[in-house]
């Protein structure tokens, strides 16, 4: 049989622990201290984290974290993010060719589409994204992904002004 870990009994009685893992709004962290002041209160290791519903490992996990850090080191660390595929400089000239618009005389769409972007990145930083991350990418610019209304690149603007105005003919 292994021998049992040592709780520093000095951060917090197993009563302080109920009443805290009670107000808890993290629930991982609040089993952790229910398992704590479980294991405080003498039952051993492996009754403990089954009154609570986790492992046994993850127990001695919390109560080495827990004889650390204190009452901290119960919650999740938070998790690492894969870097940003875009430079700056090409998140800059992105978002300069998304506000002045596609221009369809250079072969370019009628407006933007998620695909439409990731071709352009794709031919412009020679780096492949798929719709998904482009919709990410988008957004952390602080741009939206909604359409403007489409405008026929011939469109007659006093026509269109006097149609608003006037509207049409009644006959």
């Amino acid at each position: 049989m292994g021998r049992g870990l040592d709780i520093r009994g000095e951060v917090a009685s197993a009563g302080e622990l109920r009443s805290r893992a009670k107000k808890e709004p993290n629930r991982r962290a609040a089993l952790r201290m229910l398992a704590i002041a479980n294991a405080l209160e003498g039952l051993s290791r492996a009754a403990a984290a089954r009154a609570v519903g986790i492992e046994r490992q993850s127990l001695c996990d919390a109560i080495k974290r827990y004889n650390a850090e204190g009452v901290a080191g119960l919650y999740d660390r938070p998790k690492g993010h894969a870097p940003q595929r875009l430079t700056a400089e090409e998140l800059a000239q992105l978002k300069a060719q998304i506000l002045t618009g596609p221009d369809p005389e250079k072969g370019e769409p009628s407006n933007w589409t998620l695909p439409d972007l990731c071709r352009f990145v794709e031919g412009s930083f020679n780096k492949r994204l798929v719709p998904q991350s482009m919709s990410r990418v988008v957004r952390r610019m602080g741009l939206s992904k909604q359409k403007t209304r489409p405008v026929h690149p011939k469109r007659d603007p006093k026509a269109s002004e006097a149609f608003e105005k006037g509207g049409s003919m009644r006959l």
